[in-house]
C-alpha cells in the first residue's frame, strides 16, 4: 500500500496536481508550505502530526504548517472544486460511482471540532474522536476521495462559544450524518464528476429520504 502513495513514483502527476491548486494560496510561501505539506501526508510518516511532518518536510519547526492549517487564508472549498475536476479528467467515466461512507478519527482532547466520545467505525467501538462523512469517486480508472463534511454533534451546535472557539462558523447547524451525505451527493451532481451511481453504508440506506 506504501508503495502506492510514494511521491517519488509518480511525482509528476503530483507536481501537476499542486499546480492546478497553487493559485488558491496567494503568497509564494504558502504554496510552498502547502505543497511541502502534501508530501509529508504522502510519505512514510508514523504520526501525521505537525513536528512530525515538518520533520520529514526539512524544516526545522512545524510553525509554517501550523500557520497554513490555523492562521493562513484559503479556500478549502475551491481547493475541493479544483480536485473534482481534476480527479474528472483522470478518472472519470460515464458509469462512474460515488461511494459515501463515515470515518472516525481519534483524539485524545476536547477541543477539536466535533469531538466527544462517539462511535468509530475505523476502532469498532465508542471513543474520543470526530467523525466526517466522505465522499469517494471510483471508476474502472481508479478511485480516489473527493469530498468531505465534519459531523458536528448537538453537544457542539448547541454550544456557540464553543463552536467559535475551534473556528466553526455561526452559520453550521446541527445536521445528520445523513443529511451531510445528502449535501456531499447533491454537491458532486453539481461538479464535473460523471456519475452514474452512488453507494454507501448500510447506515445510509435505513434513511428514506437520503
Amino acid at each position: 500500500m506504501q508503495d502506492d502513495v510514494r511521491p517519488d513514483a509518480w511525482a509528476g502527476e503530483l507536481d501537476e496536481v499542486l499546480l492546478r491548486v497553487g493559485h488558491r494560496f496567494g503568497r509564494a510561501d504558502l504554496r510552498r508550505r502547502m505543497r511541502d505539506y502534501v508530501r509529508a501526508l504522502l510519505g512514510p510518516v508514523g504520526r501525521k502530526n505537525s513536528w512530525q511532518l515538518a520533520e520529514y518536510a526539512g524544516h526545522s519547526a512545524p510553525h509554517g504548517f501550523q500557520n497554513l492549517l490555523n492562521r493562513a487564508r484559503w479556500d478549502a472549498d475551491a481547493v475541493r472544486d479544483d480536485v473534482q475536476a481534476y480527479v474528472a479528467d483522470r478518472l472519470g467515466e460515464p458509469d462512474g460511482v460515488l461511494v459515501i461512507d463515515e470515518t472516525g478519527f481519534l483524539k485524545k482532547g476536547d477541543t477539536s471540532a466535533g469531538v466527544q466520545r462517539q462511535y468509530s467505525g475505523t476502532a469498532g467501538r465508542t471513543e474520543n474522536c470526530q467523525v466526517a462523512v466522505f465522499a469517494a469517486y471510483a471508476s474502472r480508472r481508479g478511485r480516489t476521495l473527493v469530498d468531505r463534511e465534519l459531523y458536528l454533534p448537538k453537544s457542539w451546535t448547541s454550544d456557540r462559544e464553543r463552536c467559535r472557539a475551534a473556528k466553526v462558523p455561526d452559520s453550521r447547524g446541527f445536521a445528520t450524518k445523513t443529511e451531510l451525505a445528502r449535501t456531499l451527493v447533491a454537491r458532486a451532481l453539481t461538479s464535473p464528476l460523471p456519475i452514474s451511481w452512488v453507494t454507501a453504508d448500510a447506515l445510509y440506506g435505513q434513511d428514506w429520504h437520503f
